[in-house]
């Protein structure tokens, strides 16, 4: 193998796939990079086996070819090269050559046929979507997800694909967002899928503002095609909670506030939270809300925001993270919030496109 290339063109290609490179694997392929340099283009690859990642830079080999070569070593040595031409080579032996300018490394790779094959998918199984629109539901859905790695089945986001909208869903068990995109699809695709959090990360991560992104399936994986870049991952086995369940039916009660401010007063008043004691107390009256926390060993914070509500007098305790993080989801100048109750869930809807339920917490 042996083609010429430029810093540019190769780093962006690296920073794509290196993050589903697995460092701490015992099997050392698993930390090498793919390199496949065949007819106009050069295709890097890189997988842990639960995520693949490849994407195909316009390089044209002159001499065809491939080999593995330890991804983190060819990043740092890509990086410090100067901006100038790049002569890559390979030898029989796997040798590969790197060259620039006055500067030359030379690096023990791996044959190809060591490096895991990734699975192909068939376009019969495939939807298209806007990246846009992929990109701002899994914003306001994937922070919801589980850390709780003993509850396998929450580590991930639900993908439900029915022939009228496509639905994403993410829970901790303490908060439940769910997203809607209208949608006509035939019958024959309908699917329910859980993605993983890395899966998801590297999404949200890559999907831009223009283009389409196209989404196949296989037994027990999925595809997502972004421009040159596609993502093949694992999807996670199990069964997902009944979230509808959970879904208050819409209520008139609502807390109608400035997006910004509410999001300013929470967290000045999270300043006085610790692990033990998270809950921030609000009380709502009307055409009011008060922040207020009462920390033991560390003070007191109240704070006063003016808003718009006609309902009965509450007092409710919120973690203030649960809700600042859909706020900063929701691109909207005013955000209601629908409280029923002291011991019933907030919730907080866009139209009929977004739902968001939080728990309550106890005021200590």
């Amino acid at each position: 193998m042996r083609l010429n290339t430029t810093k540019d063109i190769l780093l962006k290609g690296i920073q794509s796939t290196q993050n589903a490179i697995n460092t701490k694997s015992s099997l050392p392929i698993l930390s090498n990079i793919l390199i496949e340099a065949e007819g106009d283009t050069t295709i890097l690859t890189a997988t842990d086996l639960d995520i693949g990642i490849t994407t195909t830079l316009p390089i044209k080999p002159d001499v065809a070819g491939s080999v593995t070569i330890p991804a983190k070593k060819f990043f740092d040595i890509i990086k410090e090269l100067p901006e100038s031409e790049i002569l890559i080579s390979v030898k029989k032996n796997n040798l590969v050559n790197i060259e620039c300018e006055s500067c030359s490394f030379k690096i023990m790779g791996l044959p190809k046929d060591e490096f895991p094959q990734l699975p192909e998918f068939k376009d019969k199984d495939s939807i298209i979507l806007p990246q846009k629109k992929l990109k701002e539901m899994l914003d306001m859905t994937s922070f919801a997800m589980s850390r709780d790695e003993t509850r396998y089945v929450l580590n991930g986001v639900l993908l439900i694909i029915k022939p009228a909208f496509i639905r994403l869903i993410a829970t901790d068990g303490r908060r439940l967002a769910v997203a809607e995109h209208k949608i006509q699809l035939p019958k024959t695709q309908e699917r329910k899928a859980i993605i993983p959090a890395k899966t998801v990360n590297e999404l949200s991560r890559m999907l831009g503002d223009e283009g389409d992104v196209k989404i196949s399936f296989g037994e027990n994986q999925a595809s997502f095609n972004i421009g040159p870049t596609k993502i093949i991952s694992r999807l996670i086995e199990g069964e997902f909670p009944n979230y509808e369940a959970v879904i208050p039916k819409e209520s008139k009660e609502k807390l109608v506030a400035h997006r910004e401010k509410f999001i300013s007063a929470l967290k000045r008043v999270a300043l006085f939270t610790n692990q033990e004691s998270m809950a921030v107390k609000i009380d709502v009256t009307r055409d009011k809300a008060v922040f207020s926390k009462s920390t033991r060993d560390i003070g007191e914070v109240r704070e006063e925001l003016a808003a718009d509500y006609k309902g009965k007098d509450l007092s409710m305790g919120f973690n203030p993270d649960y809700l600042i993080d859909v706020l900063k989801a929701i691109e909207k100048e005013m955000i209601g919030i629908e409280l029923v109750d002291s011991e019933k869930p907030g919730v907080v809807r866009v139209g009929d496109e977004y739902v968001y339920v939080v728990l309550p917490m106890q005021i200590v």
